[in-house]
């Protein structure tokens, strides 16, 4: 009996110590967090230019907040322009742990639905508008969401821009679209959108775009007009369609796998890096449209504002593919309201 209660004691002790059951339960596993700092360096992976207001941001704040922040435990290495494989591989690398951080749009809106709400077509209105809603309780709603399917944690929401068209020919008419080769990202949204307003719709990767438009395999594509500085369009696109037909947002994500890793205050050092990053991020990318804008136009592009009329078109063109959201996501209803009261 004495020994039995001896054994008992031990294994108590021990599972007190180890955190670990008696009689067959997991061995050594904890779920505190590490007390011990230990150190890492952060891969950032992004499809963007290095001059892109993204990249400007990383360098300016993020990286040097990090490494000050954490005492020097984390470093921050930085590859843009695809460096790290186009958006999908880095996405996936993020998810699997091979790289610890990424900035992708919306590229995971096949398996989360709702992360694709933000690009849902002239839904958001502007800056303030798109600001107020994903840094409110809808952005936290959808990067739940995204952390509870694929198992990436976002620390930020930061923005690419509203999209408009840069074409080969200009596109003032709903008729102009008749026939036009436009390149699209490939996600649903997208597609409809294209198909929806008329043009044919080529679905392809950032990184393909400049030479379809330069060997002329489509006649335009669509993108915020800091992309279009910024990837050289300009070189092979000649007029730009101010629709703002659909706004699209990035995300800073990191890996679960690598968060788990730091500690309390390694955490607090990257939130707190990524937090001023979005800010600065916002801001540079709300002031670069006018000299985006000046500086296409000094290249030769010319700018087509749409009128009323023309935009309540294109709008009007879109609604089915509202109609078929509603009718396939019990919530989209809901969250489109709530996203349109926010303007208000």
């Amino acid at each position: 009996m004495k020994k039995q209660i001896k054994v008992a004691l031990t294994c108590l002790l021990a599972s007190s110590i180890l955190m670990a059951g008696c009689g067959g339960g997991k061995s050594g596993t904890s779920s505190t967090a590490p007390t011990e700092a230990k150190t890492y360096t952060i891969k950032v992976a992004n499809y963007y230019a290095a001059e892109h207001p993204q990249n400007v941001a990383l360098r300016e704040k993020f990286k040097p907040l990090v490494e000050q922040k954490s005492n020097g435990t984390l470093k921050v290495e930085i590859f843009e322009n695809n460096k790290l494989g186009g958006e999908q591989q880095f996405y996936t690398g993020v998810r699997n742990g091979t790289i610890e951080m990424g900035i992708p749009g919306m590229i995971m809106q096949a398996d989360v639905p709702k992360m694709g709400v933000p690009e849902w077509p002239f839904l958001l209105k502007d800056f303030k508008h798109a600001k107020a809603v994903l840094n409110g309780p809808i952005g936290k709603e959808l990067g739940e969401e995204l952390e509870k399917v694929h198992g990436v944690k976002v620390l930020a929401w930061s923005v690419n821009g509203f999209r408009m068209f840069s074409t080969s020919r200009p596109v003032a008419s709903m008729e102009d679209f008749k026939g036009l080769r436009l390149r699209m990202p490939n996600t649903p949204v997208f597609v409809k959108l294209g198909q929806s307003l008329g043009a044919t719709v080529s679905p392809m990767p950032l990184s393909e775009v400049f030479t379809a438009l330069e060997q002329k395999v489509v006649d335009g594509q669509d993108n915020p007009i800091g992309v279009v500085r910024s990837s050289g369009f300009y070189e092979v696109q000649t007029n730009i369609l101010e629709s703002r037909h659909g706004f699209t947002p990035n995300v800073l994500i990191v890996s679960t796998k690598f968060w788990d890793k730091l500690t309390a205050d390694q955490k607090k050092a990257v939130e707190e890096a990524a937090k001023a990053y979005a800010d600065y991020q916002w801001d540079l990318s709300e002031k670069s449209y006018e000299e985006d804008k000046k500086f296409l136009t000094d290249k030769g592009m010319k700018f087509i504002t749409p009128n009323d009329q023309f935009k309540q078109q294109m709008e009007t063109a879109v609604q089915p593919i509202y109609e078929d959201y509603y009718g396939k996501y019990p919530w989209a209803k809901d969250m489109v309201e709530k996203i349109k009261n926010q303007a208000k």
